[in-house]
């Protein structure tokens, strides 16, 4: 039988050292032995107060890419696609899909043109019905929009319609929600007015309340009445939306249930672009949405509108409660970077940035933000300056022209440098340092011990961008969330150097999966959390949380690592969360011993949460969204002293409540 010094009685508390030589029968001399004898592992957790390490308050959050349709099409209620049918370009005629003609040629041409009222988008669709009342089909020809892989109609919901209309006539335009073959209506309604009335663009508001579901339905409108009408900046929302700020309600939601600090955006590549002429500009995104151009996100490689732009970025950080971290992009894109000689334009740029984030109602960019109805400053305080830049050309010399602006301007903000300072001092100012790893499931749960030997001097890290993606993976496997648990608990651990951290990406649209894997999975009306998405529950109580020392007896951190937190509830309610990965294909007999609480332990509201599975490689899915989902149990035993069992291939986590609290955290 070997034995192994594999533990520093030193680093416990008394208690807990003394405890552990008692129950294996060994002393100091020899350290700990092989408990395999056994068949039993013990996890010590020193929960004395003077032990425990406050963990920033924003170590885990969210980051958002527009990728996958992740907003358009996604958390943007937007119905409508190529809603100014600029998407085709703005040069004349040009494709405006997924518009599509209901008719034939000899009843209807339409076609785009650049008689728009809008000044930065001048397309417009001109719509020449060619049939009159006798002619036309019964249900009238004309244009109808199928949204992003079918509009979702819900029976008994409002959905507000707001287009421009202009004609040489006079128009009656039915507006109607339909099936995707649009033979069955859910809802309609006309446009009725006189030549006066339109002969300039005109805008139109409609109230359209449906009648029937479909999750694949579409926006017709059609007419039999001859004649030539124009059309520009289509839009459809549901009148129900998060916080009725026009986010999808469904989506962010299961954001919200995250309990994220911080919420960085809006990319990633999207922020750079293939070229800086398609790159993200945040001027182009604020203002009223008809007249925002829109733009190709030619690295993800499709359009979008840019109804989700910067002011409703810093809203849905406001909306969930979370820091807004803003990517900004430093003159550099994947294959273009600006000399550092002639940056300033952009430094400006991001200074105005700020200002419209964070200046009074009376400053020049503070007031358009007011004017889009936040008069109030939004808490913008971190600034990352680019993304994966580091090692391009101009980026060194780039990043100093923004972070010397910046500080100067708004000495509190904390900025982001691309370069990795983890094993290397960096060789410029930073607050942070921002590390990315994609991996193997097996690298990343040896990635937990990672952030061990970084410097404690020096920037804080920000792990933005995290997950398992090789063939561990698939779609969004058990193995690859346990992988990622390993991780973020060596993050825990490492809370003193590491600040936030956040999964990527989060979304994808089941219809343009552009990456794999994702947290969210979703199409127009469903969607579901992959094993990651569900991992990162049991961290969302860890921000600003104390963490504990734990200890685990023998060393197999091949297979077993854990981590133990003392949080409390909104409701003040304390709890001991002691969370354990087992990656290993064996259960393990594990003794858990808490040592220093100075309250009692509340066993009727303690509970364990397990994820886990029949397979390593089980994902959810449309047909099954809950086939790998946290299992939640009352944990009658709860106590200072508890003989468990961690299944094999399982995150576990065993919440202990103190005092006589009401459990609060469900999963």
């Amino acid at each position: 039988m070997k034995c192994y010094k594999v533990m520093d009685f030193r680093r416990m508390s008394p208690i807990i050292a003394v405890y552990v030589i008692f129950l294996v029968g060994v002393s100091i001399k020899y350290g700990a032995c092989d408990l395999e004898r056994n068949k039993t592992a013990i996890l010590a957790v020193d929960a004395s107060a003077d032990s425990g390490r406050k963990i920033p308050d924003t170590l885990f959050g969210i980051f958002f890419e527009e990728i996958n349709h992740a907003g358009a099409g996604g958390i943007w209620a937007e119905l409508v696609n190529n809603r100014g049918f600029e998407a085709g370009g703005q040069n004349t005629p040009s494709d405006f899909s997924p518009w599509a003609i209901i008719g034939n040629e000899s009843t209807v041409f339409v076609a785009t043109d650049r008689s728009s009222p809008f000044k930065r988008n001048a397309v417009a669709l001109r719509v020449q019905v060619n049939c009159d009342a006798d002619e036309c089909p019964s249900t009238g020809v004309g244009v109808y929009n199928p949204g992003f892989w079918g509009m979702n109609i819900e029976d008994g919901k409002g959905y507000k319609l707001i287009l421009y209309v202009k004609s040489l006539d006079s128009i009656n335009i039915s507006t109607s929600l339909t099936t995707s073959d649009g033979l069955q209506t859910l809802a309609t309604t006309n446009i009725v007015a006189s030549a006066s009335d339109v002969s300039n663009w005109t805008k139109v508001q409609l109230e359209l309340f449906a009648s029937g579901s479909t999750p694949n339905g579409r926006l017709q409108l059609t007419t039999n009445k001859k004649g030539v009408f124009w059309l520009d900046q289509v839009s459809l929302m549901p009148m129900d939306t998060f916080m009725g700020h026009g986010f999808r309600e469904d989506l962010v939601s299961m954001l919200a249930d995250l309990k994220p600090r911080f919420v960085r955006f809006p990319g990633g590549c999207y922020v750079e672009g293939e070229r800086l002429s398609n790159a993200f500009r945040w001027t182009a995104s604020i203002g009223p949405w008809e007249e925002r151009p829109g733009h190709y996100g030619d690295v993800w490689q499709y359009w979008t509108d840019d109804g989700l732009g910067y002011f409703e970025f810093l809203q849905l950080a406001e909306d969930l409660g979370a820091s807004p971290v803003w990517v900004i992009n430093n003159g550099i894109s994947h294959s273009v970077s600006v000399s550092t000689t002639n940056i300033l334009p952009w430094v400006q740029d991001a200074l105005n940035s700020i200002e419209f984030a964070r200046g009074d109602a009376s400053s020049t960019w503070g007031s358009v933000r007011a004017s889009m109805g936040h008069p109030d400053p939004f808490e913008l305080n971190y600034i990352a300056v680019g993304n994966e830049d580091c090692g391009k050309k101009f980026y060194r010399g780039n990043y100093l022209k923004f972070y010397n602006a910046i500080k100067e301007a708004y000495p509190d903000i904390k900025i982001i440098t691309n370069c990795d300072g983890s094993r290397t001092t960096l060789d410029h100012p930073a607050d942070y340092y921002d590390y990315h790893i994609y991996t193997s499931t097996s690298y990343m749960f040896e990635m937990k011990d990672f952030f061990n030997s970084v410097s404690r001097s020096g920037p804080k890290a920000f792990v933005s961008e995290y997950a398992v993606t090789d063939s561990s993976a698939g779609t969004g496997s058990l193995l690859a969330s346990l992988g990622e648990a390993a991780f973020l608990i060596g993050l825990e651990k490492n809370s003193d150097v590491v600040e936030m951290a956040s999964y990527a990406p989060l979304f994808v649209n089941a219809n343009d999966r552009r990456w794999n894997p994702d947290a969210i999975v979703f199409n127009s009306a469903q969607m579901y959390g992959t094993p990651s998405y569900w991992m990162q529950h049991f961290f969302k109580d860890s921000s600003g949380a104390v963490l504990n020392p734990t200890y685990i007896l023998p060393n197999l951190s091949s297979q077993l690592t854990a981590s133990a937190v003392t949080w409390k509830s909104s409701d003040y309610a304390s709890y001991l969360k002691i969370k354990i990965v087992n990656i290993g294909s064996d259960s393990v007999n594990l003794k858990i011993l808490v040592s220093g609480l100075t309250h009692t332990i509340n066993s009727l509201s303690s509970s364990t949460t397990i994820l886990t599975s029949h397979h390593v490689m089980d994902e959810n899915s449309f047909v099954n969204p809950t086939k790998v989902v946290p299992q939640r149990s009352v944990l009658t035993d709860a106590n200072t002293e508890m003989d468990v069992v961690i299944s094999p291939h399982s995150l576990t986590s065993f919440d202990l409540a103190l005092e006589q609290t009401s459990y609060a955290a469900d999963m």
